[in-house]
């Protein structure tokens, strides 16, 4: 066979290749088989107050609830510790299909759109001398003992304003079954041990809504170096499963007032997509 002639056959088969690909792949990205038929098969944490909890008193579980009747099934949960091999053992092992909360952007799960956008909150005793304090670089908290999870992006801004020599570490990872580094911080508050708290605002708000009266709960919205400190939360399903993404954004979509009712009753601080006011509820 002429070199041409080989060189004109390699290309047409390379082609029909190409052609049988760009029709076999959607058809496997887009499958959604392993998703329940028969009930809304949720991945949580039993013990991650005030997010999710067993006893199905965390706005994670009323969230559920709201997604489960909106499309006519019922709520059933997977539960497992929100650590390492969380994903592995639940969404990936086909024994659930969604995870309720998940940063925008996270590779291990395939995002939908965000539901909501939160941001880090400080945490102080509404009537001390910090209440006014609205960013972590005012002077007022030079000296202060501040409550801070290990590894999170507060603590960046924090060693940048010289706040990291006082402050008081807690677990970043733990078994929330077992230990609450968020309780126990806003306890050391209240008691006195430190001065401040800061926290992941869907965490400390609702917290301090439910049982720290005498605490007020700041949104960060001040900071502008790096890291940021709001974040976009999606709902995570298994890579692949783009037709039941899609599923989901057009719940998020239609039914938005009732997540930020949800989330607003919680004591969730919502802020706008770009994180730097307050967002404007039922706008």
């Amino acid at each position: 066979m002429p070199a041409s002639a080989h060189k004109r056959r390699l290309a047409a088969l390379a082609v029909l290749a190409a052609l049988a690909l760009s029709r076999a792949v959607p058809a496997t990205a887009q499958t959604s088989d392993l998703v329940s038929t028969h009930a809304f098969r949720v991945c949580a944490d039993p013990a991650n107050a005030p997010m999710s909890t067993q006893e199905g008193t965390g706005f994670e579980n009323r969230l559920a609830e709201l997604f489960a009747a909106k499309l006519d099934l019922p709520v059933a949960y997977t539960w497992y510790p929100m650590a390492t091999g969380f994903v592995r053992n639940t969404l990936r092992a086909n024994r659930c299909d969604v995870v309720i909360g998940y940063a925008q952007g996270e590779e291990l799960v395939l995002n939908t759109n965000h539901y909501m956008t939160s941001v880090y909150t400080l945490i102080v005793p509404k009537e001390g001398p910090l209440a006014g304090v609205t960013s972590l670089a005012d002077p007022a908290l030079k000296g202060q003992r501040l409550g801070i999870i290990a590894g999170s992006p507060p603590a960046t801004h924090m060693a940048r304003n010289g706040l990291i020599g006082k402050a008081r570490a807690y677990n970043l990872v733990v078994d929330r079954r077992h230990e609450s580094p968020a309780q126990q911080m806003l306890a050391d508050l209240e008691a006195g041990e430190i001065d401040a708290a800061v926290l992941w605002g869907p965490i400390g708000g609702p917290l301090v809504k439910q049982e720290h009266p005498g605490l007020t709960v700041i949104p960060l919205l001040n900071e502008t170096a790096a890291p940021r400190l709001f974040f976009r939360i999606t709902m995570g399903v298994r890579q692949g499963e783009k037709v039941w993404q899609r599923e989901l954004n057009s719940l998020i979509r239609r039914h938005q007032d009732e997540i930020d009712a949800i989330l607003t009753e919680a004591g969730v601080p919502l802020v706008a997509d770009m994180g730097t006011q307050m967002k404007e509820i039922g706008q």
